[in-house]
């Protein structure tokens, strides 16, 4: 028995008290708190139409509500940076654009220090891939894609488009068709999709490539016309919008979407985030969700995606080099 006389004695009582509740605290089931994930965009992006169900059925696999934080800058670089350096504990999570892969090299064509790396970051699971879509007004006196490319044959360098943000992935596929076509427009850059769609709406630009589940229901409401689109094949939800390779431009591009987590988080955190996103993937509500804002859940769990990843890196490597310097 301790003599509650001693201090000695009951400082080592309250030590035995604190070893003994060490084990408890160590081994404390994930997740017991809420979870934050970051979209690196504004609201109204792609990221940002599929991180809300999808973060709405992941939380409620894990019992525990994620937060969609926005944090929008730098093409997407600002959000993905902050989770790249955010404690590996599972507790910040990001929805990211395939404009991930893209980033870095960028950086290294611009020649400044990356905001981030991509060996920071580790896949959990896709979600989305879809096709960009070409849109335009649909006042705007191009009925087709062909009548486009003619008038900016005519006019080089005589019309604009808005995007995400420089080497985005609103960016990349213009400059992608720019080179296939041998025609020019004057890039625009805004701080995510939802603010270029706005613009082109708004008439401050004239043309955006972006994701169908952005501009899907300014198509149905007549505000916008959707000209091509950067598929392999028809789009379900724009079954008359023809694809560039119909079209002879033999260029394609994927928009997908998918959860990211600081490199180093333990593998059992990573696993229980993969169940989440698995359920979250097959769950009717989220499905539905995505369904009607235009898009369809394309899952690759964690080992297929991290494939999938370093492939399309490699890929889009080389189209910034051949993009260079925007500055």
């Amino acid at each position: 028995m301790i003599d509650s006389k001693n201090p000695w004695g009951l400082a080592a009582l309250a030590a035995a008290a604190l070893l003994a509740g060490a084990p408890v605290a160590a081994q404390e089931a994930y997740p017991s708190k809420p979870i934050t994930m970051v979209v690196p965009f504004p609201p109204g992006g792609v990221a940002d139409i599929a991180a809300r169900p999808v973060a709405e059925a992941m939380g409620r696999y894990l019992k525990q509500p994620i937060v969609i934080e926005n944090k929008a800058g730098a093409g997407g670089g600002v959000g993905m940076s902050q989770v790249a350096k955010a404690k590996p504990d599972g507790y910040t999570v990001l929805m990211a654009l395939a404009s991930i892969v893209v980033l870095p090299e960028a950086d290294t064509v611009l020649q400044r220090k990356p905001m981030f790396e991509l060996k920071q970051l580790k896949p959990v699971a896709r979600f989305t891939a879809d096709p960009v879509v070409l849109v335009v007004q649909a006042d705007s006196p191009w009925k087709d894609f062909k009548q486009f490319t003619a008038a900016l044959r005519q006019k080089p360098g005589g019309y604009t488009f808005g995007s995400s943000g420089n080497y985005g992935t609103m960016h990349v596929p213009l400059e992608q068709l720019k080179a296939a076509t041998n025609t020019s427009m004057l890039h625009i850059p805004y701080t995510g999709a939802g603010p270029a769609v706005v613009a082109l709406l708004g008439g401050q630009v004239d043309a955006v490539a972006t994701g169908p589940s952005t501009v899907a229901g300014q198509i149905q409401a007549g505000k916008l016309r959707a000209l091509a689109q950067w598929g392999d094949g028809r789009i379900p939800t724009l079954p008359d919008v023809p694809s560039l390779k119909e079209l002879g431009v033999p260029v394609t591009y994927s928009q997908w979407t998918g959860v990211f987590v600081p490199a180093s988080t333990p593998d059992a955190v990573i696993n229980k985030l993969r169940e989440a996103a698995k359920f979250a993937a097959n769950d009717a509500r989220a499905v539905q969700s995505l369904q009607a804002a235009g898009t369809y859940v394309q899952y690759l769990d964690a080992p297929e995606f991290e494939k999938f990843v370093a492939k399309d890196a490699e890929s889009m490597a080389k189209v910034v080099q051949r993009i260079g310097k925007v500055e």
